[in-house]
């Protein structure tokens, strides 16, 4: 049976329709739990550390949310790529767990100072890039964690969008470089988005990346799993099972 992946606006109510383009076939190696973990998240480190900011062995990386669906798959790609990997997370819990996915160092961010630890973690230079898909709560510490000409890369607003901004500040903080990419425009041309998922299949094949599904909700309980997430009871994937 040939198995197919699509990412679109759709609900759990109504079926989507997409066009051929939109279409993944999925490898017999992967499941159907895993595909569903790993694809929407996994596309994204996909085009986060291979296109917005090429990540090179030895670079120097804070992840935000490290924890996260995203957060433990970018941990595994990075850590693969031969990144040092900073990760920010919430409790001990979640910092052993993020270590256990590739995060070199963990930051908890609700006590502890992110741009002050990152500075003494990297010996006062700074980051080469950040991660962050929070967004209004910890950009302030993101810019203060680069080094300079470092890439502030915000892919997220968990925390709401972040305030309008002077291009001042950015070159008050060591003329960094700022940018707010989003999965559509990586994966609109066909064959761009043919060799992201190819790139994804074969770290998920070769098993340099494993989604963690850290919860799972039989489909008339979406609205749990709604909830759970909202109120950052989560971690790793949820999937939502028929």
């Amino acid at each position: 049976m040939k198995r197919i992946f699509s990412s679109g606006r759709w609900t759990t109510r109504s079926p989507p329709v997409w066009a051929r383009t939109r279409l993944a076939r999925l490898p017999d190696a992967i499941d159907d739990k895993t595909a569903a973990a790993i694809m929407l998240k996994g596309c994204t480190v996909e085009y986060l550390v291979r296109r917005t900011f090429p990540i090179s062995a030895g670079d120097v990386v804070l992840l935000h949310a490290a924890a996260g669906g995203v957060g433990l798959i970018a941990s595994q790609w990075l850590s693969a790529l031969g990144a040092r990997v900073i990760g920010t997370v919430g409790s001990e819990e979640k910092g052993e767990l993020a270590q256990a996915n590739g995060c070199d160092e963990v930051i908890l961010y609700r006590v502890q100072d992110v741009a002050a630890r990152v500075r003494e973690i990297t010996g006062g230079r700074g980051v080469d890039v950040v991660y962050d898909s929070v967004g209004a709560a910890t950009f302030e510490a993101s810019i203060g964690s680069l080094r300079p000409r470092g890439m502030m890369v915000t892919f997220g607003n968990a925390s709401g969008p972040v305030p309008p901004m002077s291009p001042l500040l950015l070159s008050q903080n060591g003329s960094l470089f700022l940018t707010r990419p989003v999965l559509a425009h990586h994966y609109a041309d066909p064959t761009e988005a043919a060799n992201g998922i190819a790139a994804l299949f074969d770290m998920v094949t070769s098993g340099q990346v494993t989604p963690h599904i850290g919860q799972e909700y039989p489909l008339p309980d979406v609205a749990d799993a709604h909830r759970d997430l909202e109120n950052r009871q989560t971690v790793g994937s949820t999937v939502l099972v028929t």
